[in-house]
């Protein structure tokens, strides 16, 4: 191994580097996210590529729709990751790259999306985690790779089929050693009418001795600007999270920007996360698919956009937190992280 790829596989990437890559850690994450404001249905595909204890590959995955609380979920056997550009697939289950995502989890959970004119990430310096990507060992490393474009295709949902044409699409990538943080907040929000993108994320960020509390906000305003705050000197966030509220405050550059999130507990999924050694997914995010957000974005005291979006996706994550809320509902832990779990 050159001594490039023995750095990418501690989870950094070095300034203009590839963080859509896979970096050979113990987990890469891809997600993507459709809201049809024509509808108000919101689709969410995930997959995970994880890595076991003898060095094997195995796939966490998820398919989930709002309304009606579909979710389905796999612990697959097989996962693959491209290090040299975006492709990833577990078996014929699940295969994606920057352009397509096609998911089979049998004959009640199916996606087939395209996506045309897509806007990606626009800084090719640096990512959704800034400086923190070029530091290695991170527990976790995040980049909002695609904040728009225009997604087409058909989702099977249970009992229901739902077509969609031209909806509002954002993809994601997360990565970093053995499974999650022990507590995180995530969000993300389109279906403002005007084509804007939010996206946050924040826990508490690990390497050795390094531990620090920090969260990224990032905004793709309506004519394509990127306010992207985050960093802990110099454009630090402040996050209050409760079970019902997300709120997030970002200053920096010139910008203020103001994240107010809002759904009630009881209509949350609970989605898995692996333990990649372990080869087996367990219950650790609180996520709601159809939760309320406004933003308001501030240059000195003007404000240049605010927006309200009731398609917006909201995440509690921590292991204690989705095995009480599931005790509360009166399901089996067991059940909730079975290889296969359909509800709907």
């Amino acid at each position: 191994m050159g001594i490039h790829a023995a750095y990418r596989a501690t989870g950094a990437t070095l300034p203009y580097g590839d963080l859509l890559a896979a970096h050979g850690v113990a987990m890469e994450g891809y997600f993507w996210r459709v809201t049809d404001p024509a509808t108000g249905r919101v689709v969410i595909a995930l997959i995970g590529v994880n890595r076991d204890s003898e060095g094997a590959h195995w796939s966490t995955l998820g398919l989930a729709g709002h309304p009606g609380g579909f979710l389905a979920v796999d612990a697959h056997p097989e996962g693959f990751a491209d290090p040299g550009r975006l492709t990833v697939s577990a078996g014929g289950a699940f295969v994606a790259d920057e352009r397509r995502v096609r998911v089979d989890l049998g004959p009640r959970a199916k996606l087939e999306l395209t996506i045309a004119d897509a806007q990606p990430w626009p800084r090719r310096r640096l990512g959704g985690s800034s400086g923190f990507q070029a530091v290695p060992g991170l527990n976790q490393y995040w980049h909002p790779w695609l904040l728009g474009g225009r997604a087409t295709g058909r989702a099977t949902l249970g009992d229901e089929v739902w077509d969609f044409a031209d909806a509002e699409v954002y993809g994601e990538k997360n990565w970093g050693r053995e499974g999650f943080p022990d507590s995180w907040w995530w969000g993300q929000a389109q279906g403002f009418g005007d084509g804007a993108c939010v996206a946050f994320a924040g826990g508490e960020v690990t390497a050795g001795p390094l531990r620090t509390e920090v969260t990224a906000l990032v905004v793709r305003l309506p004519d394509g600007e990127l306010v992207r705050l985050g960093n802990p000197v110099t454009s630090p966030v402040r996050a209050q999270v409760t079970d019902h509220d997300w709120v997030m405050r970002g200053r920096g550059g010139g910008w203020k920007v103001e994240v107010h999130g809002h759904a009630p507990l009881s209509d949350a999924h609970v989605l898995p996360v692996p333990l990649p050694s372990e080869r087996r997914n367990i219950p650790g995010a609180i996520e709601h698919l159809g939760a309320t957000m406004t933003v308001t974005v501030r240059r000195g005291s003007r404000v240049v956009w605010r927006g309200s979006s009731t398609s917006a996706a909201l995440e509690h994550g921590g292991l204690e937190r989705a095995a009480a809320e599931l005790r509360r509902r009166g399901v089996p832990h067991d059940e909730a992280s079975g290889p296969h779990d359909v509800t709907g």
